[in-house]
């Protein structure tokens, strides 16, 4: 299987790495979920690690596209300048981000369709050096983090009925 873009190592360098995924079945069909996951201005609502875009979030959403977010993670504050690299309207969003301490963020939104719900996996990665100091904690904490989402995303009332 060839590797997908949000896998590629943009800088060629590897390094230490944490991966971290999780995925839910929601009684919602995927265009609902998509419409979530895609309204920037709504992302507190559902995202656990979310805490603002300064910018707004994109102005379009396409591939090449760029915003910031503020995130926290593991109780800290960062500042993540993401890049959409997968785009597949209602199905699929892959984001790679640059962070604090030469961090690379990596995040991938895939909606499977099955029947009257959907199948909804975030996919992250995060590379860099200062990643290997901490690699067991993060894993830990953002696999928390996504599932928290998951379940807040699940729980919001434009999907519940």
């Amino acid at each position: 299987m060839a590797a997908t873009p949000w896998r590629q190592d943009p800088t060629g360098r590897g390094g230490p790495m944490a991966e971290v995924s999780a995925e839910a079945r929601i009684a919602a069909p995927a265009a609902e979920i998509w419409a979530q996951l895609t309204d920037f201005s709504g992302h507190h609502r559902w995202s656990s690690t979310h805490t603002g875009f300064p910018g707004g979030g994109p102005a379009t959403l396409e591939s090449g596209a760029r915003y910031q977010e503020n995130m926290r993670l593991m109780g800290f504050p960062a500042e993540v300048t993401w890049t959409v690299v997968e785009y597949e309207p209602g199905r699929l969003l892959g984001i790679t981000g640059q962070g604090p301490m030469g961090v690379t963020l990596r995040n991938r939104y895939a909606l499977i369709p099955d029947g009257d719900t959907t199948v909804v996996r975030i996919e992250g990665e995060f590379t860099g050096a200062a990643v290997s100091l901490m690699a067991a904690k993060l894993t830990q904490s953002a696999t928390a983090a996504l599932e928290e989402s998951l379940r807040r995303l699940a729980a919001l009332p434009e999907l519940t009925r």
